[in-house]
């Protein structure tokens, strides 16, 4: 600034006004330039720190639903073993295969195995609340964490009606004609009928439906996942 002002001072008493004007202009826009570059500093820097929080949510939401992905995964394995048993144990049920009864007071004992997913966390509707939602940006990623929100909550819901049927209609049905500890068949002739292989075949409704849901929401993760991935890449590419 004081080399500034020794400029002007010296184009003043030569009298080059016009040097003077157009110098004192040029110091003018200077001003303005370096007044510029310091707004685009600030909403630079205040730009950085909104996306290394964005990314920070989007890391955190990763290793949510990557632990809710190796969960269903299991739960889709033990409900697609238990399914394959109660099929059987409906066909021979339906052949009327008595040389089969040791095998068919296995499966029934397991009848009462079912798959339970509980997540009781709402990641989408968690974020809403907070006002954290306004932080992410990728509105592929917000709508498919919506989705699978959902999916969680049907989830849930064929548990709750699998649960209900086990202990209403199974448990009734297989407790006095089945010796549990030894999963022997007490009373054939209560088990051999259409209205047991009904409520097997309920059964067996009720997990296809789960199994469709479990699927779509490992979809759901995979599609989120690979979108925050992205995100994370873009930003490792921009540092």
């Amino acid at each position: 600034m004081t080399l500034f002002r020794k400029i002007r001072k010296d184009l003043i008493k030569k009298g080059q006004l016009k040097r003077y004007f157009l110098y004192a202009i040029g110091e003018i826009l200077l001003v303005m330039i370096g007044i510029s570059l310091a707004f685009q500093l600030d909403n630079w820097n205040e730009d950085r720190v909104k996306k290394n929080t964005e990314i920070s949510y989007y890391k955190n939401i990763q290793d949510q639903i990557v632990e809710d992905r190796g969960l269903i995964v299991g739960l889709v394995n033990f409900n697609k073993t238990y399914m394959e048993q109660f099929e059987y144990a409906a066909k021979i049920v339906g052949m009327n295969d008595r040389t089969k009864m040791d095998t068919l007071g296995i499966i029934v004992s397991n009848l009462t195995q079912y798959s339970d997913f509980d997540r009781q966390g709402n990641i989408y509707e968690t974020m809403v609340n907070s006002g954290e939602v306004k932080i992410l940006r990728n509105h592929d990623i917000v709508n498919g964490l919506r989705l699978l929100e959902e999916k969680y909550l049907y989830i849930n819901r064929m548990e709750n009606i699998h649960y209900d049927a086990m202990m209403n209609y199974v448990i009734p049905a297989v407790n006095p004609n089945l010796k549990l500890a030894k999963a022997q068949i007490m009373k054939p002739d209560a088990l051999y009928t259409y209205e047991f292989q009904n409520l097997v075949l309920s059964l067996i409704q009720i997990m296809t439906e789960k199994d469709k849901v479990y699927n779509e929401a490992l979809d759901i993760i995979e599609s989120v996942t690979g979108l925050i991935e992205k995100e994370e890449t873009n930003e490792n590419q921009f540092l």
